[in-house]
């Protein structure tokens, strides 16, 4: 393990849009600074991923200066979104969680509409350190999350990548691989460790920055969306329903809490602490 290094850093400003892969990235309790601070939300309040709406995929938010957003996508001109004045709040859904949130303005909601063809707004988490606790059942009290699915970091090797890739190779759909890691939308990507061996990791060290491990990392039906052009496959869940069914879910990755408080940087060492 002594040449395992943080390969890459992603950041997503709008859950379910494109990642930005930046060099360093502040590591804040809930997150990586700026990560999923975003959501798009239905008329009922419920928040809209790429399990509903592939096209997400296609859509990229650029975090500005202060934690606004530039957003664009191929056909529509791109729009500038201020961080909203916290006046009031509107009650989003995600997962079974209400979670507060403070709506943007009408130009991101028809920008947001007009990209997927249907009547969504999007919202913005003010305040992370108090808005939407970690599932008490794999948290420690006070441990909150921004938009992610369920934990503030999601961390991914390329060891397992390539097995995977061999397997899918070997599979019923052969011409779906290799996949890239973008499918698995993780946050922090490390190299230099042998295939799944994230299984057995409980604490690490990248950098300077500690986390916890809390659980595996269940998949779902974005994993099989291209991301560069929204189709839909089988792959990787045939794969990993054959070989990556752990605990009644199908895993890839590894959910981090942060420990401390840093700066991650691309190269950074990655320690396995227990």
């Amino acid at each position: 393990m002594g040449n395992a290094v943080l390969h890459s850093i992603h950041v997503h400003p709008v859950k379910a849009f494109r990642a930005q892969s930046p060099r360093e990235a502040v590591v804040e309790p809930w997150g990586l600074a700026g990560d999923r601070r975003w959501v798009v939300i239905d008329d009922g309040g419920k928040v809209v991923t790429q399990r509903e709406q592939p096209r997400m995929a296609l859509a990229a938010a650029e975090a500005m200066p202060g934690g606004g957003l530039r957003l664009s996508a191929e056909g529509l001109g791109p729009v500038t979104v201020p961080v909203p004045d916290p006046v009031g709040t509107t009650t989003v859904e995600i997962f079974g969680d209400k979670v507060e949130a403070v709506l943007a303005d009408a130009a991101a909601h028809a920008w947001c509409s007009a990209h997927l063809g249907a009547g969504v707004r999007l919202a913005h988490m003010d305040d992370p350190a108090v808005r939407r606790p970690v599932d008490p059942r794999f948290a420690l009290p006070g441990e909150t999350v921004s938009f992610a699915d369920g934990y503030p970091l999601l961390v991914t090797t390329l060891g397992s990548l390539d097995a995977l890739n061999a397997l899918i190779a070997r599979g019923d759909h052969p011409d779906e691989g290799p996949l890239p890691m973008t499918r698995f939308r993780p946050n922090a990507v490390v190299s230099g460790t042998d295939a799944w061996a994230e299984d057995g990791w409980s604490r690490i060290a990248i950098g300077e920055v500690t986390f916890r491990v809390a659980k595996m990392c269940g998949r779902c039906v974005v994993t099989t969306t291209d991301q560069d052009s929204a189709r839909r496959g089988k792959e990787p869940l045939r794969t990993l329903a054959r070989h990556r069914r752990i605990g009644g879910k199908l895993v890839f990755g590894q959910n981090l809490v942060p420990e401390s408080r840093g700066t991650l940087r691309v190269g950074d060492p990655v320690t396995i602490l227990e």
